[in-house]
């Protein structure tokens, strides 16, 4: 493939993603270090991670398998965002930025998909 995973809409969302997610969790309690923290990042940085990997396999059914994982950490980081603001470790706002960044990659990267698995019909 050898695709440039920096020119892929969907890898460019996730990146604004992980950094907007270590942004907001700075702040997040002390005690929240290797819990959410590390998690919510983990996941969020394994979009990107995940995204870049794949394209550089050669063929259209490994960067699939790579951009399942993806998505897979997409909805894990849809979650820690829904539990921090159960927790009140965030205000609205960082809620509504989050997840509509989180929204947008998510359909961007669901699109990607689609497109491959019509490419792989063919």
């Amino acid at each position: 493939m050898g695709r440039n995973f920096k020119t892929i809409k969907a890898w460019e969302l996730a990146d604004n993603l992980a950094v907007e997610v270590y942004r907001v969790t700075r702040l997040f309690p002390k005690e929240e270090l290797y819990g959410l923290v590390s998690q919510m990042r983990r996941a969020a940085v394994s979009v990107p991670a995940n995204i870049a990997e794949g394209t550089s396999r050669k063929t259209h059914k490994d960067l699939s398998h790579f951009l399942v994982i993806a998505r897979a950490s997409l909805a894990e980081v849809e979650y820690y965002i829904h539990l921090a603001e159960r927790l009140e470790y965030l205000n609205s706002d960082e809620i509504l930025k989050l997840a509509a960044i989180q929204k947008e990659a998510a359909i961007t990267l669901n699109g990607f998909i689609k497109s491959l698995v019509v490419r792989e019909e063919k």
